[in-house]
């Protein structure tokens, strides 16, 4: 029988942030184990160099050292060795990220990807994960959350836990800390909440029913007979702090970071934006159990972690993800369709705001991901165009398009349920990914439809969608925004202290015609000085074509420009849905459940 790779970890300085982990290896490669950290961490697309928050690294073998050569950024390979290698070394945890890794007086937070050394030649063997509980008095009444099946651990307790494999390893993150923790069943699965983070009058039991709606009407899209999910557990790992928002999606868990005003709060009845908002973060998370974790590109089946995963689908697992986050939302009662076509509102005049979308295909921003979107500069609006929020728009014109041509028999959920039977399903005991020619031809099978002129335009094409054409077989209509009363800079700013700074320049706009650039700090117009809270009411003193002398400091040079202002060109287009006729309404009852 093959020996299990074995790790400890332990949270070992509180105040430095350091997780000290050993690395044991029974039978390591005669010739020289070599052993390596990801360089990426599935579902977040850019090169994290996780091997840089490795601060010391040592070898013995029998009690005697072991010498590790460093063979490149994040591989080592150890000196032959006969007995068991023992490899211990620190990481250094302070990143506040779904991503990495975490540690303080509060909580520890770690993915796999930060802290569990790879044993090249190894991977397919069991791993088995003691976790430590520290020594710090802080940690008294800390507990451990994870989907990690337990070995020798009590469920929430400190202890061994077991993996698979490599793969399935890296797939379970680690919460510990003095969190609060409920259970609830959706289709008889139970499902556990963890929150780490100060939440005063937290209401649990609203945060439990409405996640229950959401995870069993998801769990039907895909198994609508036998309603079974794909995991025996599921686990909700939340963070909540002062200002933050993000999630990262596991095979049975998520790890989301919050604004802790975005909980529910007892006694409140109505559903606030930032509730909202964070149940669609819930939502979209859960959704990847399905759309990612099981059913994948080829190109990640398997993951490649040295190296960038090329793949121009990302439109497919991350936008039609973020199609059926707020979908479901509305299917399962949390919304009504009023919200619902709020929300559609916003991703649409957001994708259309942006000139990027002219000039990048989301084909073209799946595959550069790794390059433009998760490395987006100040242009990004003027040159990329986002693959979730334009993805989205593509699920909703494949959606809507399928289920007009074939009178409502057919939709877009056929199709993500013939992806599940025959790409996900099974994944992990075929492991066999999607293709691209794999998708069209689904799309065409499913639909009866003949749909590559629409992969053409939506897919492969620059120009916008025919969002008012594929809405208003369903009562909706799309109407154009009234002409805006007031006046704008065509920029995106942020707050510098209390200046008021260009984040973005649009293209064409009042401020790109004037020469401003992103980065420069507006000092003042007319004379009067510009704040960080306070050019939304200065510029309301002024018409369309009246001419502004600009000053701004652009890096330390006092800087001065004429401004020609313009009406406000961001888009305000909104859905609006009628009453009759009675087939429209039956299309979009049976659209939006």
């Amino acid at each position: 029988m093959t020996s299990p790779i074995y790790y400890t970890i332990v949270a070992s300085d509180l105040a430095g942030h350091l997780f000290d982990v050993t690395l044991t290896v029974a039978a390591p490669n005669p010739a020289g184990q070599v052993v390596s950290l990801p360089a990426w961490i599935p579902g977040s697309y850019m090169l994290r160099e996780f091997a840089r928050n490795i601060v010391q690294m040592r070898a013995t073998s029998g009690g005697k050292k072991v010498a590790l050569v460093k063979r490149d950024k994040h591989t080592w390979q150890a000196a032959p060795c006969s007995g068991p290698l023992v490899i211990r070394y620190e990481v250094y945890a302070w990143d506040l990220s779904v991503r990495t890794a975490h540690l303080d007086q509060t909580h520890g937070f770690f993915n796999g990807t930060s802290v569990f050394l790879t044993v090249e030649g190894q991977t397919d063997v069991p791993h088995v994960v003691e976790i430590g509980k520290p020594d710090d008095p802080a940690c008294k009444h800390w507990r451990v959350a994870t989907a990690l099946p337990e070995l020798k651990a009590k469920r929430y307790g400190f202890g061994s836990y077991i993996a698979a494999d490599y793969d399935e390893l890296i797939d379970h993150p680690v919460e510990m800390g003095s969190f609060t923790l409920a259970t609830f069943l959706a289709h008889g699965v139970p499902h556990d909440i963890v929150i780490s983070g100060k939440v005063p009058n937290l209401d649990m039991a609203r945060l439990q029913t409405d996640l229950t709606k959401i995870c069993e009407a998801q769990i039907a899209l895909f198994e609508p007979e036998s309603k079974r999910a794909p995991m025996s557990r599921y686990l909700f790992m939340t963070l909540a702090v002062g200002d933050g928002y993000g999630g990262l999606e596991h095979r049975a868990s998520t790890a989301l970071i919050c604004h802790r005003a975005d909980l529910p709060v007892l006694g409140q009845t109505d559903i606030s934006d930032g509730y909202r908002s964070f149940l669609g973060l819930c939502s979209h998370e859960y959704f990847h159990t399905w759309n990612v974790k099981r059913i994948k590109p080829a190109a990640f089946a398997p993951y490649a972690l040295a190296t960038e995963n090329y793949t121009s689908l990302l439109w497919l697992f991350e936008g039609f993800t973020s199609y059926y986050d707020d979908l479901m939302l509305v299917r399962s009662g949390v919304i009504d369709q009023v919200a619902y076509f709020k929300l559609l509102d916003k991703t649409i005049n957001s994708v259309l705001r942006g000139s990027g979308r002219s000039k990048q295909t989301v084909a073209e921003s799946s595959f550069d991901a790794w390059i433009k979107y998760y490395r987006q500069d100040e242009n990004a609006p003027n040159a990329i165009v986002s693959y979730y929020t334009k993805g989205s728009l593509v699920a909703l014109t494949l959606d809507l398009t399928i289920r007009a041509g074939t009178g409502g028999k057919k939709s877009l959920d056929d199709v993500m349920r013939a992806l599940w039977q025959r790409y996900g399903r099974d994944f992990f005991a075929v492991r066999r990914g999607v293709t691209e020619d794999d998708v069209e031809a689904l799309f065409d099978e499913v639909s009866g439809l003949k749909l590559k002129r629409l992969f053409d335009r939506a897919v492969r094409g620059t120009g916008d969608l025919p969002l008012a054409e594929i809405l208003a077989p369903f009562g909706v209509e799309f109407a154009a925004a009234k002409a805006p009363a007031t006046v704008a800079l065509g920029v995106r700013t942020t707050r510098d202290g209390n200046d008021c700074k260009l984040a973005s320049v649009y293209e064409k706009g009042v401020a790109h015609r004037a020469g401003l650039s992103a980065g420069d700090l507006l000092v003042a117009l007319d004379g009067l000085r510009v704040t960080a809270t306070n050019l939304t009411d200065l510029l309301k003193r002024y018409r369309a074509g009246d001419k502004v002398e600009v000053h701004a400091f652009r890096r330390d040079e006092l800087m001065t420009f004429s401004a020609k202002l313009a009406l406000d060109d961001a888009p305000q287009n909104s859905l609006v849905m009628q009453a009759k006729p009675a087939a429209a309404v039956k299309l979009r009852r049976h659209w939006l459940g």
